[in-house]
């Protein structure tokens, strides 16, 4: 059986192109140097472009035979000789400066097939399609659906009555989306499931009685959510996404709860109703966060952590419950210490 390859390098390009495209001087090499492929640091050979960010890759690094690689000031006397260097500020967000050009259907999958509803999907005549939105077989489409220009709606995804989805989105493969608002540039992978009912029951000795979820899902500008990823409406208020967030699989988002803007989240982490995410947070994965604690803007939090009361601005915090990593560090050093002392016995 043949190997496809599914994203497939264009034309050679300069060395030169290469640095424009990723900001970067060329410390050593020509800048005519023809560039026909990238791969990683051990694999590299006659005309690949590699990059190199991580000491732990030294040894692949001193022992590539890639025709050029992106590297920081200080780590460019490590290239080995007869590659060329490229020197920037940022080796990974240059090498990703790169990729978007020579592979840019790899960002937002875009089949190049031309723009076709399929008689195969159903679109309820009550919903609004603005020009070139693509939909898939299987796609079912909803009275009152409004769906902005250049969207694509992937096979068998879901979208719900009066859901409003945004300009040059991909809405994956089997999503389903209601009661939400999506804005422009939302990429959505398969199998998200938002805007379904919100985990709410006032419970009793009588049997634990449903509380009807009437708000909303707000997703805003170039948010991105990996697949699988579940995110409940509002039960008497809206849950945010802030615009340019990045989710990543299987995130569990329950309601009420607020994003803010170009927050990262991790797999497998779960947000417990009516938390907050202040802007710029991240948040490793497998971590918890209980309902109604605000984590604040820029904090970063350990993956495998519980948090169970809000945390300051700024800071970077971990553990069970989760706390400042050095007051973290200590305390696992000292249980460290006691255990040691234990023994065997």
């Amino acid at each position: 059986m043949s190997e496809p390859k599914f994203f497939t390098m264009p034309a050679s390009v300069s060395l030169q192109d290469i640095a424009s495209w990723a900001e970067a001087e060329i410390e050593r090499g020509d800048g005519s140097l023809e560039i026909t492929g990238v791969a990683p640091l051990e694999d590299a050979g006659q005309g690949a472009l590699v990059f190199f960010d991580n000491t732990a890759y030294l040894k692949q690094l001193q022992a590539t035979t890639a025709a050029a690689c992106l590297v920081t000031k200080r780590h460019k006397d490590k290239v080995p000789d007869g590659v060329a260097v490229l020197v920037c500020a940022d080796a990974y967000r240059s090498w990703a400066k790169v990729l978007a050009r020579l592979f840019p259907e790899a960002m937002v999958p875009k089949d190049p097939a031309p723009v076709a509803i399929s008689e195969r999907a159903s679109v309820d005549p009550g919903a609004s399609l603005e020009e070139n939105v693509t939909v898939e077989p299987g796609v079912v489409i909803s009275a009152g659906a409004e769906i902005g220009a250049g969207t694509v709606i992937r096979a068998n995804a879901v979208i719900g009555r009066g859901v409003k989805i945004g300009r040059d989105c991909v809405i994956g493969a089997n999503c389903t989306v209601q009661h939400s608002v999506l804005g422009n540039r939302v990429y959505l992978h398969p199998g998200v499931c938002c805007g379904q009912d919100g985990f709410g029951y006032a419970m009793g000795p009588q049997g634990h009685l449903k509380v009807p979820q009437v708000g909303r899902v707000i997703i805003q500008d170039d948010v991105e959510i990996g697949a699988c990823t579940t995110i409940d409406r509002g039960a008497n208020r809206d849950t945010v996404i802030g615009e340019g967030t990045k989710i990543d699989n299987q995130v569990q988002i329950g309601h009420n709860v607020v994003v803010g803007r170009h927050c990262v989240i991790v797999s497998q982490v779960g947000l417990s109703g009516s938390c907050t995410l202040e802007d710029f947070v991240a948040i490793g994965g497998q971590t918890g966060v209980r309902g109604h604690v605000t984590i604040g803007m820029g904090a970063q939090v350990a993956a495998v952590s519980v948090v169970s009361e809000d945390l300051p601005a700024g800071g970077r915090y971990g553990g069970t419950p989760a706390k400042p990593v050095k007051q973290w560090f200590r305390e696992v050093a000292a249980v460290r210490k006691l255990a040691e002392r234990g023994g065997g016995s």
